[in-house]
């Protein structure tokens, strides 16, 4: 149920420089089978208002789930009380041009709406997926998960902004575990996007299943990935987090700042470093695209009403642009992009990552292979460690592929490597044209004091890595 909300912004009274309401409306519904058997069968809705108010050059935020007028009022009250209190203070000082006008409506390009299949329907889809997966001795555990999302977000201001974003989600993975003697491997397939039912084609999902399971069975028997300094080729579904760690936070320019430090850390990146950071080889061209159909974190304005527009953070190697919306801006200097962003209605607005790309190259997928001595092919992140400067970092694969004398060869088991962010993203030596590029998202990107939870997406295509140490046994 949408609200009247110039109505309500209309009945708030003075008191502030300028206003804005930001209304939530969330329905979601997660459907999980383990083994064959509904563990869970969810539904969750959540709908509220964020009131920011501009007070003597200091933003004020109160949220309200009492959708009253009276309870919006009080949010008001209580967003003008929080900025006054804290201007006396105000390091930097803003003004209405942090929050530009924007007018608009954008929907996510949903073929098939959530309505169209019953929860009866979705049970069955998933349950005749788990039970494929579970059909050999080996498999000790199986399960399929689907998580179903409609966001609709309406932000109204003072100063003439009126936008509405409309975001159809769906989350899903199929899991299993395999277990021999004393080896257990685990195997999985999953993304998050914005897409309609169309998702759910079982085609697709038993061949994925199919595939899992056979691979899954392959590392029971794998030897363990060698240990030495070797090429590493990364598939699109590792290549999201190796970008999310490694180049999306540590481009946050309120991490920069150090508005971060005391839960998620600092950055290695430094002011001065826009315009003059070889960040990674002539082939790493970064971008930031909320603009790309059906990815995760697509959208036409931020949280506080800037345009979205694909621009590019790298490019040919160079560091140009952060991850700030349009308050780091004023607050740093630096270049920004569309993102501020907040969790829900009960959240303010923080630098975040949106849709973050890897553009694709010109190499085949043959040519990559073909290029390579001795290296391992990577699948599927299972872990991750990173340090508080998002520099160092170690993470750990489900699944390898030896690759030998251009040859891809056995399957190899543990698969890990380790880096430091801009040594790393210089040993690019080849990307993946389009044939290899893949659409990721995740929603479960966390930050922000309190913390805000929200959905990124990351496409990628495959990419070779030159002179990375690699070792097992993790």
């Amino acid at each position: 149920m949408s609200l009247d909300l110039n109505n309500l912004l209309k009945k708030l009274g003075p008191g502030a420089d300028w206003v804005s309401l930001r209304e939530v409306e969330e329905l979601g519904t997660r459907v999980f089978i383990r083994n064959g058997r509904p563990e869970a069968n969810e539904n969750h809705f959540e709908h509220g208002i964020m009131v920011e108010v501009l007070v003597d050059g200091k933003f004020g935020h109160a949220g309200t789930d009492d959708l009253t007028p009276e309870g919006v009022k009080r949010a008001f009250e209580r967003a003008k009380e929080l900025a006054k209190k804290f201007a006396p203070y105000n390091i930097f000082p803003f003004d209405k041009s942090s929050r530009p006008v924007a007018r608009g409506k954008y929907s996510s390009p949903a073929k098939m709406a959530f309505d169209k299949m019953s929860m009866g329907e979705i049970n069955d889809f998933l349950s005749l997926t788990c039970d494929r997966l579970g059909k050999r001795e080996e498999i000790i555990n199986a399960h399929a998960h689907l998580m179903l999302t409609d966001t609709i977000t309406r932000f109204i201001s003072t100063n003439g902004s009126e936008f509405e974003t409309k975001q159809n989600i769906i989350d899903h993975e199929l899991s299993v575990t395999a277990k021999q003697g004393n080896e257990i491997q685990t195997r999985s397939w999953g993304n998050a996007a914005q897409v309609g039912l169309e998702l759910l084609n079982r085609d697709i999902f038993y061949a994925e299943g199919d595939r899992i399971v056979r691979e899954v069975i392959e590392l029971l028997q794998a030897p363990e990935c060698p240990s030495e300094t070797m090429d590493i080729l990364v598939a699109p579904d590792q290549m999201i987090l190796q970008i999310h760690e490694s180049i999306g936070h540590p481009l946050e320019v309120d991490r920069i700042l150090g508005d971060e430090r005391n839960y998620a850390g600092w950055s290695f990146v430094n002011k001065e470093d826009f315009g003059n950071l070889k960040y990674g080889s002539d082939l790493l061209n970064i971008t930031f695209d909320p603009t790309f159909a059906g990815e995760l974190a697509s959208y036409d304005f931020d949280d506080t009403g800037v345009k979205a527009e694909k621009t590019f953070l790298i490019k040919n190697g160079l560091l140009l642009r952060g991850l700030g919306g349009i308050e780091s801006q004023k607050r740093s200097g630096i270049e920004g992009v569309a993102n501020s962003r907040a969790s829900s209605w009960n959240r303010a607005p923080i630098d975040r990552m949106a849709n973050i790309n890897l553009e694709a190259g010109s190499s085949s997928l043959e040519d990559m292979v073909k290029n390579i001595k001795r290296g391992v092919y990577l699948f599927t992140n299972r872990s991750w460690s990173i340090d508080d400067f998002r520099n160092k970092f170690q993470f750990g694969c489900e699944y390898g592929k030896l690759i030998e004398d251009g040859e891809i060869k056995g399957t190899i088991k543990n698969p890990n490597y380790r880096g430091i962010s801009t040594p790393f993203w210089n040993n690019l030596n080849m990307v993946g044209d389009t044939s290899t590029l893949e659409v990721n998202g995740t929603s479960y990107c966390g930050k922000g004091e309190p913390n805000q939870a929200i959905r990124v997406g990351h496409a990628s295509p495959t990419c070779l890595f030159k002179d990375v140490e690699v070792f097992g046994g993790a």
